[in-house]
């Protein structure tokens, strides 16, 4: 396993990191032990969770619990900001909100600190002044080492650095946006911005949610159990089992295949050889899939093969 500092910070994470929205959700507390044993025997130092995962906190409480006395030797990161509870103060990003949000991690995650802190989506009621002072003041207090965003867009990445400079308070150090070979929206703002500022990108659904496996074909039904089969019908499965992308797709598997490769080593080699990406997030409900997405990334594609890669999937 190879590791990386995480956008212009001390902070190493290995290429590959382990998403935890499966925990308490699609596995339960024993399948979560067997997926986190086998991401830290393989070397994977990086998980990446959310406060709203599993249901009110249940992803958080089950990654304490099979982390156990090997807490310290990861890179826990985790979120706040989308709906936990009613009212005024059930999400945000106010000072109010993130303080106990906070507390609240802490406490299920069953640790004293938080390697990575990530306001999950942007949150137009309060100044990003206040949230960034706030996260810092967790930062200060030992809380929390370092901080990030997710669903942030270009001009609010530049943003926040130019406030962060202009406070004197942390920066943020990662992005987490969805980026895949079919879904390449970032690459007009956010990436540039990322790379201009110094913030490691973490995809998420860096798989397209399982399309870029190979398993769904034009014109069947989703597998039952996967999650085009189970979440995503309607928009998001719309959006992703098209015509368009099934055509990327096929080229993609015939690219990878002369060289001896899957789809799915492509997928995340090349998000892994982006220069701007700190670590690629992948779900997983079982150990094998944990060691495919690790073994996954190893591929260097050369610098003609990545523009060959990205004349494929424009």
């Amino acid at each position: 396993m190879e590791y990386r500092n995480l956008g212009r910070s001390g902070l190493q994470v290995s290429t590959v990191g382990v998403g935890c929205n499966n925990f308490g959700m699609r596995i339960d507390m024993t399948a979560t032990q067997a997926v986190v044993d086998k991401a830290i025997d393989l070397g994977i130092n990086l998980f990446d969770t959310a406060d709203v995962y599993g249901g009110a906190g249940k992803s958080e409480e089950f990654l304490g619990k099979a982390l156990g006395s090997r807490r310290h030797d990861v890179v826990v990161a985790t979120k706040f900001g989308m709906k936990m509870g009613e009212g005024p103060y059930g999400s945000g990003a106010s000072r109010k909100y993130i303080m106990a949000a906070c507390e609240a991690s802490l406490r299920r995650l069953g640790t004293d600190y938080i390697d990575l802190y990530q306001i999950h989506t942007p949150d137009p009621k309060t100044p990003v002044d206040e949230t960034l002072r706030a996260l810092d003041d967790l930062v200060r207090a030992g809380k929390v080492r370092y901080i990030g965003h997710s669903n942030f867009s270009g001009w609010q990445t530049a943003e926040t650095h130019y406030l962060a400079e202009k406070h004197g308070v942390t920066p943020f150090i990662s992005a987490q946006n969805e980026y895949s070979l079919v879904v390449r929206d970032i690459e007009k703002e956010l990436a540039p911005a990322c790379l201009k500022y110094g913030v490691g990108l973490l995809p998420y659904f860096p798989l397209a949610s399982g399309f870029l496996t190979g398993k769904y074909k034009a014109g069947e039904e989703a597998p039952a159990g996967t999650r085009f089969g189970e979440w995503f019908k309607g928009p998001y499965g719309a959006r992703t089992l098209n015509e368009r992308n099934f055509g990327i797709l096929a080229k993609l598997e015939a690219f990878a295949g002369a060289r001896s490769h899957t789809v799915l080593d492509l997928a995340m080699s090349w998000l892994a050889c982006k220069p701007f990406v700190g670590s690629v997030i992948a779900g997983a409900t079982k150990p094998e899939q944990v060691e495919q997405n690790a073994s996954a990334a190893s591929w260097k594609l050369t610098a003609e093969e990545m523009a060959e890669v990205d004349g494929l999937a424009k």
